[in-house]
């Protein structure tokens, strides 16, 4: 690809992958807020690449989306495989595939599920698993309980099965 700008590309790449299935739609591309960073961490840019659901019917929309997510799972892990190839680490970024508002829908469910967790564990003391959950889902629960300097999270067991674990820090 010529384009060099990561949400170019991302939406050059996005665009040429449906088209590739049959699908034809606009993609939009915005660059995410970034979260306030801990001193030293660096995290790339996330750009949100949106597919344009008006000239989609509503099978093809069920069909991108997949049961759960599933499908535009797949297809963000592979734009962030591919489009992170070979590039330098200026040009490297970070994916998120919306479509028909699903990823907004989900990170609030997500962000809840969250919210849920840390209240648990801070009133029992106990650790708490949270099962079926993206690898994707996982790494945004991770994000959004980093600011919790009293609770820590990890994930464990193997694919699909794996499971991510909120608990107490660890003094």
């Amino acid at each position: 690809m010529i384009t060099t700008h990561p949400m170019q590309r991302g939406q050059e790449w996005l665009k040429t992958l449906l088209q590739l299935t049959g699908v034809s739609a606009e993609i939009t591309g915005e660059l995410e807020t970034p979260q306030p960073q801990l001193e030293g961490e660096s995290e790339p840019d996330n750009y949100w690449l949106t597919i344009d659901k008006t000239n989609l019917d509503p099978e093809q929309i069920e069909i991108l989306i997949g049961s759960d997510g599933s499908v535009l799972d797949a297809i963000q892990y592979l734009a962030n495989s591919v489009l992170n190839l070979n590039q330098p680490d200026e040009f490297q970024a970070s994916y998120t595939i919306e479509l028909n508002g699903y990823r907004v829908k989900r990170e609030a469910e997500i962000r809840a599920l969250a919210e849920n967790a840390a209240a648990v564990v801070r009133s029992t003391g106990q650790e708490v698993e949270i099962k079926s959950l993206s690898s994707a889902e996982r790494r945004q629960i991770h994000t959004f309980l980093k600011e919790f300097r009293d609770l820590e999270t990890f994930s464990h067991g193997k694919e699909p099965h794996r499971q991510l674990v909120v608990r107490p820090a660890l003094e």
